[in-house]
Formats: C-alpha cells, sequence, structure tokens
C-alpha cells in the first residue's frame, strides 16, 4: 500500500503501492531493495518460483561485488586466479594473478539470495504472477498518479511508479518502446565432472575466442560442475550450436552427460532506446542493458535496477506528470552517463573483435599492458570506459583500430560494388 495513502487505505478501495517491480532477477531485486529500503511500500512481481535456472555463466566481477546489498554474502562456487585464452581452440595461453581476479556463482542461488535482501528490506514478493500489461491511462487507472500493472488472471494492481526488470522479452520494455540494436544467441551446459577432471580447472576459466564473427566460448568451473557455453549474433543458429558441440569436444568433456542444457538470447539497446514511459522505468535486460563485447550482463543489472528504484522512489512522490517526467529523465541521464558510456566503448571493441579477433588474443596474452587493464577490469578497479579516457596509450590504440575498421569497411564496400558493376555512392561514375 502506498505510504501517502496508508491512512486512507485506498484509490478506489484498490491498495496502491508506491513502486511494483517486474522481474526478480538481480535488476528487478535491487531495484526492489533500493526503494524498500528508502522506506516505500514495494510489490516485487516473479513470473517463476524461486530459485529458478538462469542460463548465464555466473561471472561476478568487480563491479557487480560493489553494487550488492550491504552485509551481502557473495555464494562464490570457485575464487578464479587464472584465465586460458585461445583462438579457436588453438595458440592457448595462461595468464595468472596472486590476486583473486573474480568469482563464480551459481544464478539460482544467487538470485534467491538477492531476493531475500530486497524482502528483509521490506519488499513484499509474489511468486508465480505474469505480467500480461501494465496501463497509465483507461478505466483501470484512477488518476494520473497511478499506474495499474495487470496480471494474466485479470488481476489490477496499482502503483505510483512501476520498474520493469522482466528479462530481454520484456513486456514492460515494449510498454516503455525499448529498441533492441545487438541480439546474440548463448547456448550453455552445465556438465558434472568426476573430481580429477574439476582439480584441473579449479581456479581458472577458459576464454576461447570462436570461429564466427564476434563470437566466443567459455568455460566456468564451479565446484563439480564445469559451465561451458558459447554465444554469437543471432541468425547463426546451427554454427553457434556445432561451435559449442566443437567446443566440448575439443576439451575432452564430449563423453560427460550435461545435467541441464539451455539457450537464452541477449539485447542490446540502441542509443537512442527510451528508458522509461510515464510512470514506468526499464533496467536491466529489459532495458537492453549490458556490455556489448563480452555481453556481461550481472553488473549492469544490479547497477542500473539500484538506480531505477532510487529514481522510482522519486517518482511515487511526484504529484503531476512534469515532475514525473523530470525525475525519469534524470534516471536515463544517471544510466546514460554511466553504463551508457562504457556501452558505446564496448561496442567499438566488438567491431574490432568481429574483424580481428587474432589482434584481440595476441593483446591480451602477449602484451602486459593489455593482461594488466583486463586484471584491472574484472577486478572492478577500472572500467572499459575509464581506460579509455585515462590511460592515453588505450586511447590512442582504440582511435587507431576505429580507423583502420572503417578503411576496411569502405574497402569491402568498393569491393563489392566493383564486382556486381554498381559505382559506390560518391565515386565517379
Amino acid at each position: 500500500m502506498s505510504s501517502e495513502n496508508a491512512d486512507a487505505g485506498s484509490v478506489n478501495d484498490e491498495p496502491v503501492w508506491d513502486v511494483v517491480v517486474v522481474g526478480a532477477g538481480p535488476a528487478g531485486a535491487s531495484a526492489a531493495y533500493a526503494a524498500a529500503v528508502a522506506g516505500r511500500q514495494v510489490l516485487l512481481l516473479e513470473k517463476a518460483e524461486l530459485p529458478r535456472y538462469k542460463t548465464c555463466g555466473g561471472g561476478i566481477i568487480g563491479p557487480s561485488r560493489d553494487s550488492l546489498p550491504p552485509g551481502f554474502e557473495l555464494p562464490l562456487k570457485e575464487r578464479v586466479h587464472a584465465v586460458t585464452f585461445s583462438l579457436n581452440g588453438k595458440l592457448s595461453r595462461t595468464r595468472r594473478s596472486k590476486r583473486m581476479l573474480f568469482g563464480l556463482i551459481n544464478r539460482p542461488e544467487f538470485d534467491a539470495s538477492l531476493v531475500e535482501h530486497a524482502q528483509k528490506a521490506g519488499a513484499v514478493l509474489r511468486t508465480g504472477t505474469t505480467v500480461s500489461r501494465v496501463e497509465q491511462h483507461g478505466p483501470a487507472v484512477p488518476d494520473r498518479r497511478t499506474v495499474a500493472v495487470v496480471l494474466s488472471d485479470g488481476e489490477t494492481l496499482l502503483a505510483r511508479a512501476v520498474v520493469g526488470a522482466d528479462g530481454s522479452a520484456s513486456r514492460i520494455g515494449a510498454h516503455v518502446g525499448v529498441k533492441m540494436d545487438q541480439v546474440d544467441l548463448g547456448l550453455e551446459a552445465e556438465i558434472p565432472v568426476p573430481p580429477t577432471v574439476a582439480e584441473d580447472w579449479a581456479g581458472r576459466v577458459l576464454l576461447d575466442w570462436g570461429p564466427l564473427p564476434g563470437s566466443y566460448g567459455w568455460v566456468f568451473p564451479k565446484g563439480d560442475t564445469l559451465t561451458v557455453g558459447v554465444i554469437s549474433a543471432r541468425g547463426e543458429g546451427g554454427a553457434t550450436k556445432r561451435y559449442l558441440e566443437d567446443f566440448i569436444a575439443r576439451l575432452g568433456l564430449a563423453g560427460f552427460e550435461p545435467s541441464v542444457s539451455s539457450g537464452h538470447l541477449t539485447r542490446c539497446r540502441s542509443d537512442d532506446s527510451p528508458l522509461s514511459r510515464g510512470r514506468v522505468l526499464v533496467c536491466g535486460d529489459a532495458a537492453g542493458l549490458l556490455e556489448p563485447w563480452t555481453r556481461e550482463g550481472i553488473s549492469f543489472a544490479l547497477r542500473s535496477g539500484r538506480l531505477a528504484g532510487e529514481w522510482a522512489v522519486r517518482i511515487s512522490e511526484s504529484h503531476d506528470a512534469v515532475d514525473a517526467r523530470r525525475q525519469a529523465l534524470n534516471y536515463a541521464f544517471a544510466i546514460k552517463a554511466g553504463l551508457g558510456v562504457e556501452m558505446g566503448v564496448g561496442r567499438r571493441l566488438l567491431t574490432v573483435f568481429e574483424r580481428r579477433p587474432a589482434l584481440m588474443h595476441a593483446a591480451v596474452t602477449g602484451l602486459r599492458p593489455a593482461w594488466n587493464a583486463f586484471a584491472d577490469i574484472v577486478r572492478g578497479s577500472t572500467s572499459l570506459a575509464a581506460l579509455v579516457r585515462t590511460r592515453p596509450i588505450a586511447r590512442r590504440a582504440l582511435d587507431v583500430l576505429d580507423r583502420k575498421q572503417a578503411a576496411a569497411a569502405v574497402d569491402e564496400r568498393e569491393s563489392a560494388a566493383a564486382e556486381d558493376g554498381t559505382p559506390e555512392v560518391g565515386t565517379p561514375r
């Protein structure tokens, strides 16, 4: 029930929540926690029963760790001190660190713990609840300060603000009008292995730059189970599946039966995609917020979820549409100034990686500054954006690569035009 309307009891005899959060993954749980810890009445809706499986490598890098609620104890299955890099199974090299690089978790356990923290802060959880749509106008909405959240069974919930954190196929994102610029397919297998195999992987992960443009594979050890996966652009489903099969076979793991095999689409927002509509905000996968090159999404979910929860509180306090819009724009500015800048650098790196994976492999395995930068990023002592902003050598290297990529793109267009006899736009006839 809305904290403002607690004494009055309701609007049209229906309780009004300050904030309703749709989706109880890392983004939704973080939003619910941020709003609840501010003293607001928060309802967290999740269509599945918790805990539930999620296709995800489960890497917890520094920015994720730093965004967790106070007192949160990470349920780490492995602490990573070494990374083996390979180029489509070749040129393998392992880099090691005395300090922990990052940790590995199982998502069902991790997500459930985040939800528990939101509940301890005061959020109310409802599972097995599917949201069909939200309405900001019409007969279900009693006034302009209220949003109606309509469930699949016809029940209507009322809120002063709504946060959409319902995944990459978000219905709330569709309401807001989120536009996606990059869609990738991730395939993953959870493979139980005997102790002798698990020992070989203890404290070490594998990153394999794959055969498809922009693709890569990973092995993340979690006790007696290896999480093995690959990701590449959507539209190459058959080739992506073959990459995973070949990858598992190369690793000598084809004889072990996976306990879970799954797939998932990841989506990155376009630069001009909205992050709000009226009193509705989106965050995490629902907003298309993730790092375009690695497709790392947990840290983006935690950080954007926290911001969404904080600004949802402000929106819930807004007495008119103008102030609500102002707060929503402030949320969008905060996202774009932080996560948006990181995504921009990630897009530039993905463009280079798609065309020249061998160059990226040579850099991170053969150049100490590149390895140190990788280690600093995953530990959380810097970010891609900060690296380019504060280190001239990184900025110059990326600028040079950008120019080479632009020149290569022009050459490709001119070659294609010459082959089909069509003059390139801007060239003499």
